[in-house]
Order: structure tokens, then sequence, then C-alpha cells
């Protein structure tokens, strides 16, 4: 019997909404890592004031593209520009569906003339590999998908984050002396001993860093020389709680929904893609509810992907994405949520860290946005919510309300008065973080 397909799914739970609406589900965290090692609130604390570490080699999906069309294979299926993209330099992979609404994104890294790695998220490489098949592109893939897909199997590679303001000096003395100049998403080549691995320049929560990337077999050795060193500096290690909320600080939003799930011109790719994969799994849930999916699509102006995007080359939802260029209603914002009004709202979950749930947010009672992820600041002393807000509401200093809570699902309506708390929150900017808004991509 064949697994059943993304489209399976849907035909059986009667509305792509219906398969995916699973209220309340247990937070995503990285896998295999511990929840913490220091303490959450030190573990973010960390990579403002010192250093920390961060093991990303369990909780992304990796797939190597390689062969002669794969440059004019990643072009055709995504918005970014590949005439100066160099050998060692990463890149926000932009894929839009046809109707110009963000695939989901991820990280591509040029390793050689002819080949890539896709990183993060798995739905953009699953929109990649399946146009590669299909329009016979002359390419290979080799996915390692993360460790909640891998089994007992080791990752293919290591990756590990050191951040913070005290980084550079513990990278120069792990390394013995400064790594050499590299640009914002570049990578340089480094060794430790006879180990040979790539440094790219990238952090989360907009602060200085490296992402040390290489082979497994050099997994251990090389976190245990970077911990080691890193005690006469204060290195904490980041876990699995406070991972995630580094991503708020640095204003990107992690789970946009894939616009996939209704166009006719795509049944036969959701007849591809298996149902038990993060297409047809990715919980939706929180108060903000809708039995329309196209509601949770997202463009990726809205996204802050602008500048990324490229029109001198054809490339699938080009002319959708054109079109929306003046025409995208809403903001990227941070919302800062009001102690008072939360403490009452968290009642008896006082402990709350992290949720991607999609909270409504509005003004006055009228619908003005809907939060992507939120999650407990300990230097802010209350909760963050990343969103995307209509125009008129996204200035700075701007209040408006966060639903808090979780609606039901198919059956009960959107508007439904359900006599869920209300949130006062304010408007700041994104990225929250100043670093992160004003200095962190200055030699980009």
């Amino acid at each position: 019997m064949s697994e059943p397909s993304l489209q399976d799914g849907i035909d059986q739970a009667g509305s792509p909404v219906k398969l995916l609406w699973k209220p309340d589900p247990a937070p995503w965290t990285p896998e295999v890592i511990e929840p913490e090692y220091a303490g959450w609130r030190q573990e973010q604390a960390a990579w403002h004031t010192g250093v920390a570490l961060s093991d990303l080699s369990h909780h992304m999906s990796d797939t190597r593209v390689e062969g002669p069309d794969a440059t004019r294979l990643l072009a055709a299926v995504s918005a970014n520009n590949y005439e100066k993209f160099a050998v060692g330099q990463a890149k926000q992979f932009v894929p839009v569906a046809p109707d110009g609404n963000i695939v989901t994104d991820g990280i591509l890294m040029r390793d050689a003339e002819h080949t890539y790695t896709l990183s993060g998220v798995p739905a953009a490489q699953n929109w990649v590999k399946y146009h590669g098949q299909k329009g016979g592109y002359d390419v290979t893939f080799v996915t390692d998908p993360s460790s909640a897909y891998r089994g007992e199997a080791c990752p293919t590679l290591f990756r590990y984050q050191v951040q913070g303001p005290l980084a550079g000096a513990l990278v120069e003395e792990a390394f013995g002396g400064p790594i050499p100049p590299t640009k914002f998403f570049h990578s340089s080549p480094v060794s430790l001993g006879a180990m040979h691995f790539r440094a790219l320049r990238h952090g989360m929560a907009g602060q200085p860093g490296f992402e040390f990337v290489g082979p497994w077999e050099h997994a251990k050795a090389v976190k245990e020389a970077l911990m080691s060193t890193g005690e006469q500096f204060g290195l904490v290690h980041v876990g699995a709680l406070a991972y995630p909320t580094a991503s708020l600080e640095s204003g990107w939003i992690a789970t946009p929904t894939p616009a996939i799930y209704t166009d006719p011109a795509l049944t036969d790719y959701r007849e591809h893609v298996p149902l038990y994969g993060i297409e047809g799994q990715q919980p939706l849930h929180g108060s903000f509810f809708s039995e329309n999916i196209e509601d949770f699509y997202c463009s990726p102006y809205e996204l802050g992907y602008g500048k990324a995007i490229s029109f001198n080359h054809d490339f699938i939802g080009r002319e959708a994405l054109q079109a929306a260029k003046d025409s995208v209603r809403r903001t990227k914002v941070t919302l800062v949520l009001a102690p008072e009004d939360l403490a009452k709202a968290l009642g008896r979950n006082p402990g709350f860290v992290h949720t991607y749930a999609r909270g409504r947010v509005e003004a006055g009672t009228a619908l003005a946005g809907v939060t992507f992820q939120s999650d407990s600041l300990d230097r802010a002393g209350t909760v963050l919510s990343l969103a995307l807000v209509d125009h008129e509401h996204a200035a700075p200093g701007t209040e408006v309300t966060v639903v808090w809570g979780e609606h039901p699902g198919p059956g009960t309506a959107p508007d439904a008065h359900l006599d869920l708390p209300r949130v006062r929150a304010i408007v700041h900017p994104v990225p929250y973080d100043d670093h992160a808004r004003t200095q962190y991509r200055r030699n980009a």
C-alpha cells in the first residue's frame, strides 16, 4: 500500500483547515538537545551579555542539490538573484507559489559552482525536488532529514552557532587567531587541527557570531573544543526552550503556512507530497481562525524579503509576486504585551515560554492582524509576539489587543464570542533587538 499523500489527507479531512487545525498542541522545540542547561532565562541573557552556543545539528533538514542544472533549477523555483551568488555565500531562499505567496523559506548555501545545500523547514526542499524531478533537470538530490524523521541515524552535518558580544574573543582563542574578515551570510574555511569545516557569519537574535558547519564525524570534537575554550568566557549552552525565542528577537517568522493547499494547478504537487510530513502535520492553532486556508498565507513582502526578490529572471509565481508588490496590506511588527493583562490570561500557566499559535490581533473589536510566534523575553519582562498587522495599525506606539487562547476550530464561527482573554499590546519595530535592527547586516 502506497504512503498517503497530502491530497489524500485533505480529501479525507474535508478541507486543509480541518486537516491542520489542532488546538493547544505541545509547542515545538528542537529535537535531541535538553530543554534547559543553565535555565532558559540565563541562556537568553548569554547571547546579549556574554556568549552562547546553540546546537542546530538536529532540528533542520538539509538537501544537497548538485549537477549542471542546479542553478537553473533553483532560479526557476525561487525569486532570488543568482547572478552574484559566490561560492561560500548563503541566501534566504524565497520560493513562491503561482499565487505569489511564499511556500516557506530556507537557507541556501552555495558549496561549489554546481552544488548547493538548502537547509531548514523541509517544505521548501520538497518544492525544489518536485520541480527538479518533474522538469527533467540534470541534478541529483541527497536529503538528510531532521532527527524527528531520521530515526537512529546520525546527522550528516554538525551545526554549532556561537553568538554574543564575546563570540569573537572565544572564536579567536579556539582557532588560535581571528577568522578572516567575513561578510554577513558569507563563510570562510576554518580548521581545528586536522578537522576542516566552514564558519558562516550568522547568528540568531541579531547578535555577533558564527555558525560552524562540517561533517558529523568531527561533531563531538569540535563541540568539545568550543565548550572547553568557552569556559573562560562564561559560555552558556542554549537549550531547546530558549533557542526558538532567538528568532523572535531577530524578527524572523519561522512558520509561514505554505501556499500550496487549494490551487488546482498544484494538485499533482499535493499528490506528490507525503501526508506525514511538514505540510500535512504542522498544526494550526490559536485564537485566529478561518475556514479558508488562504487566510493563513503570507506574501514574501510581508515577511520582509523584498530585498531578496529579483525579477531579472523567470520563476514560478513571478507575475503574481510582481503584481502584489504595490498592494501589500500587512506589515511585520513586534508586539509587547502588557504584563498585568498577561498575568490574568496565563492564569495557571505562569511558566509560559514559547508558542507558534496564530493569535488574533484586534483594533477595537475589528481584526487587525495575526501573531505567528509569542515568547517570554526575560529582559523585556513580558511576552513578545511577532505579528503581521494591517498598515494602519503598524506604527510604533500603536495600541492593539491580542486575543489569548485557543479557538476550537471548524464548526465554530471565526468571530464567535468565546470569552477568551484580551491582552493589550504596544506595537514596536521589527527586529525588536536594536542591534539586529540597526547594525547586524551592515556589511552584508
